[in-house]
């Protein structure tokens, strides 16, 4: 007995070019699923109550329009979390310059080269809480800190440098800095470390100095990687949390989004003001990010 397969061979290929369309889908499926319900309906929802008085508690969520974001704009203690903000802004500008420095130096040959990488990269293994911590104790008045200034000649009276408004948040800030060195530091390395090393060498024969070097190779070959690092400063600047609630709680005026948001939502059982300012924060990274892009596209590969 014979079959026929001409129906066969007429149904296997559209099969197969649908089997072929819906898999990418298939494994896409679960993670598309996490993405939106931990990430797009949380956020959605956050946007719905900055349009209202919720406590967190009560049932009824009352509209309230745009107040809350009129708020954030007037109100003086708000204000001036975007004051505290420049503060690890400046800070994430010098940590990005002193880290692309340290990159650069170390990349090429150079004494201690390894044992230097890893005293810039230690501080960021280090837990936020006990860095935290350990800086307390530095800038306690008549501390570690104001000794090491006395030794160089430097100190002679006790600061409080958690105390006084007018240095806490150059302190909060300088210690974030040390923080998080050494991450962009081992950014800026791998991404010279990835230049192709013939280019230096051409250099050289050329009579390239270390800063044209910098300047025509190594700068244009990480453009990408100064671009990234600069967006996460800056968005880490202004959402900066753990440093400044552990040392100082926010009081001397080192208020920042974060810490004014989670005080608004927890403290005073603020939650719609509080996902206001959680917006304005995610407005204002969005815009630094548009505009950088826009600065500094991708495709411009030239710094000179």
């Amino acid at each position: 007995m014979t079959i026929s397969t001409k129906g066969l061979v007429r149904v296997l290929p559209k099969r197969s070019t649908r089997s072929r369309r819906i898999t990418p889908w298939l494994f896409l499926l679960v993670p598309l699923a996490l993405l939106v319900t931990f990430t797009y309906v949380p956020v959605s929802n956050m946007l719905y109550y900055s349009f209202t008085s919720w406590d967190g508690l009560d049932a009824n969520k009352a509209l309230v329009g745009f107040s809350n974001y009129v708020a954030v704009f007037t109100r003086p203690q708000f204000l001036n979390v975007f004051a505290v903000s420049l503060y690890y802004v400046a800070a994430s500008i010098i940590q990005m310059g002193l880290a692309l420095y340290f990159a650069t130096i170390l990349s090429f040959s150079t004494r201690f080269r390894n044992l230097f990488k890893g005293i810039l990269f230690f501080p960021y293994l280090i837990n936020t809480v006990a860095i935290s911590f350990v800086f307390l104790y530095l800038f306690q008045p008549g501390g570690t800190l104001d000794t090491v200034l006395g030794v160089i000649g430097l100190g002679g009276t006790q600061h409080h440098w958690l105390g006084d408004p007018s240095i806490v948040n150059f302190s909060l800030a300088g210690t974030s800095l040390w923080r998080y060195l050494g991450l962009n530091f081992v950014l800026f390395l791998g991404a010279i470390q990835s230049v192709p090393g013939e280019l230096y060498e051409a250099a050289e024969l050329d009579g390239a100095n270390r800063w044209q070097q910098f300047r025509y190779i190594i700068a244009p070959g990480i453009k990408r990687i100064i671009s990234l690092s600069f967006i996460l400063a800056i968005s880490g600047s202004l959402s900066a949390f753990e440093i400044p609630f552990i040392m100082t709680g926010g009081a001397n005026g080192t208020t920042t989004f974060v810490i004014k948001a989670y005080q608004e939502a927890f403290t005073y059982s603020q939650v719609g003001l509080a996902s206001a300012l959680a917006v304005v924060l995610l407005l204002v990274v969005l815009v630094v990010t548009f505009i950088q892009r826009k600065l500094v596209p991708d495709e411009d590969v030239s710094l000179s």
